[in-house]
């Protein structure tokens, strides 16, 4: 081997080496640009074939009741499955359509338009039963997924069903606390983020961006809810009520215990019930309260030093007033009558002369104080009450009869927070039924004075007298003292949905109680639509005896009457 030819292998290899040098140098320029300096984006283009995000709604919070000693479940939310495709995944898109046609009960062309979408993802159906969700999983369809979510069931069925409300298909809350609280119970909404697995299978693995909705703590309790649903149950078996309502709550804090309401549905069947049956009565229906009225006309004129317990008058046993006779119930003819008798007697003649000593517009005005022309602003949905116009603009004879509860206009909620006033001391309390959202706590604060201490005290021993000595003693529990006042309406021919004037001979039957009552812990009203008996003292009076005795015994109250 000659000098030139050595010099020549000398440059092939040199040349190789350089070669060999250009290329692990580019090589490794790649590799930092694509794992260093290019690392994001990269990356991101990878996620972006392996990875998809869809737009979801977190878990609704749910409700619970009161109990003995543990919260107790009013609607909660119970695992279901969702059927959904990924359009690119399908291979025979008319096939599959016509598979799950049968399976999910949808028109083909429905689900040929969804799977024909672009884009991976698709819903194709919610709340699939196991059979169904079975039958798909058993098929192994291309692109056909399911997936585990939440459906809405309220396990105690109709208890408080006209409080809770329920939940429809497109998940917005509808009646009563999943109306009023939908903003608070709904899940926010976010992304569910989604990856291909082995074989192109979509598997979700992150919800980190869905937030659950909040709980709510109720007011309520269940036993006492159970309880009164049980007597106005049965009402309608032994009395042949139309309907009725029962409200038990604290006076002092506007804590509502029960909310009954007959007849009611089961929010879990919603759609098999009559439309009607999801009013809630308590705070929707208007009546005329008769009687029951009277302690509020009484407490005004208390209030005003024109009457005092012990002022007296004499009953002839009617009244004339602009034109009209005004009788009592019965025509009984008491003569010379207090202001206490006329409580105990339910005397309407007596509230007619009340009223007249404090003047019409005084009178309007206390109405107005007790809440009687507004609402209470109870935290469920669709809350009415009445103008009451018409007493607003009348005659004499309208302020007469208004003085013992005809011809006024309340739901049951007002009735109960203005009568929550004559014996917690004077003040209004704002109804409510959320105790707390999540762990947050809700105490409204009392509401405007309504009437002074001593006329609150004096009314209270007025309303104890009227159970001790009058008209109510079906009310008395052995024991206790306990005040309240009857009430027996007749119902107008509109109120029944008629186009006549005047009244039918149909009746509201009401007891408006509580106990212990100088110290009361509960407020009950029990009001019933047109039962067999035709007067209260035989119908919601004996039903008030019951809730109560059996709520002195439940909440554990120590007897304070010898």
């Amino acid at each position: 081997m000659n000098i030139f030819e050595l010099k020549k292998d000398n440059l092939r290899v040199n040349l190789i080496a350089l070669f060999v040098l250009i290329l692990f140098v580019f090589l490794g320029y790649r590799l930092v640009n694509l794992q260093i300096m290019n690392r994001g984006m990269w990356r991101a283009l990878a996620q972006g074939q392996q990875t998809f995000f869809t737009e979801s709604q977190g878990t609704r919070g749910e409700i619970y009741f009161q109990g003995k000693n543990k919260l107790v479940p009013a609607a909660v939310n119970e695992p279901t499955v969702f059927c959904f495709a990924s359009p690119q995944k399908v291979k025979d898109k008319k096939k599959t359509a016509e598979t799950l046609s049968g399976i999910l009960d949808l028109e083909e062309k429905e689900l040929l338009e969804k799977l024909s979408r672009r884009g991976q993802y698709a819903a194709l159906q919610h709340d699939l039963s196991k059979k169904k969700a079975d039958k798909i999983k058993s098929l192994d369809l291309d692109g056909i997924f399911l997936q585990q979510e939440h459906t809405r069931t309220y396990p105690q069925e109709s208890l408080a069903s006209q409080v809770l409300g329920f939940l429809p298909a497109d998940k917005k809350g509808q009646y009563g606390l999943e109306e009023y609280y939908n903003k608070q119970l709904k899940g926010h909404r976010g992304f569910l983020k989604g990856e291909k697995g082995s074989g192109g299978n979509l598997i979700f693995n992150e919800q980190s961006t869905l937030r659950q909705g909040s709980d709510l703590t109720l007011t309520i309790d269940y036993n006492i809810q159970y309880f009164a649903q049980q007597l106005l149950k049965k009402a309608a078996e032994d009395l042949n009520i139309r309907g009725g309502s029962i409200i038990v709550m604290n006076p002092n804090t506007g804590e509502v215990m029960a909310m009954a309401n007959y007849p009611n549905f089961d929010p879990n069947k919603y759609s098999e019930a009559e439309m009607k049956t999801y009013k809630n009565g308590a705070i929707q229906n208007l009546y005329e309260p008769g009687s029951v009225f009277k302690p509020l006309t009484m407490s005004a004129a208390l209030n005003e030093d024109v009457v005092t317990p012990h002022t007296t008058y004499t009953d002839t046993g009617k009244v004339e007033v602009g034109g009209y006779t005004i009788k009592n119930y019965d025509e009984e003819v008491w003569g010379e009558t207090t202001m206490t008798e006329v409580i105990e007697r339910s005397i309407n003649t007596g509230a007619v002369f009340v009223e007249q000593q404090l003047g019409h517009q005084k009178f309007l005005d206390y109405l107005e104080k007790f809440g009687i022309f507004e609402k209470t602003g109870i935290d469920l949905a669709s809350e009415t009450h009445s103008e009451n116009n018409s007493l607003k603009n009348g005659y004499a004879s309208t302020y007469a009869t208004a003085s013992y509860g005809q011809g006024v206009e309340v739901t049951a909620i007002q009735l109960m927070r203005a009568f929550s006033a004559l014996i917690n001391g004077g003040r209004l309390v704002k109804p409510h039924v959320v105790k707390n959202i999540d762990k947050e706590a809700i105490n409204p604060p009392k509401q405007r004075r309504v009437i002074s201490k001593e006329t609150s005290s004096q009314i209270t021993t007025m309303l104890v007298s009227a159970v001790e000595n009058g008209l109510c003693s079906r009310a008395q529990v052995p024991g206790y003292f306990v005040g309240g006042k009857t009430g027996t309406a007749l119902i107008s021919w509109t109120s029944l949905g008629k186009k006549k004037k005047g009244y039918s001979d149909q009746t509201w039957e009401s007891f408006m109680g509580f106990a212990p009552a100088f110290n009361p812990k509960f407020i009950a009203l029990v009001k019933l639509d047109n039962p067999d008996t035709g007067v209260a003292g035989y119908s919601a009076t004996p039903m008030f005896q019951k809730l109560a005795k059996y709520i002195l015994n439940y909440k554990g109250i120590v007897p304070t009457k010898q």
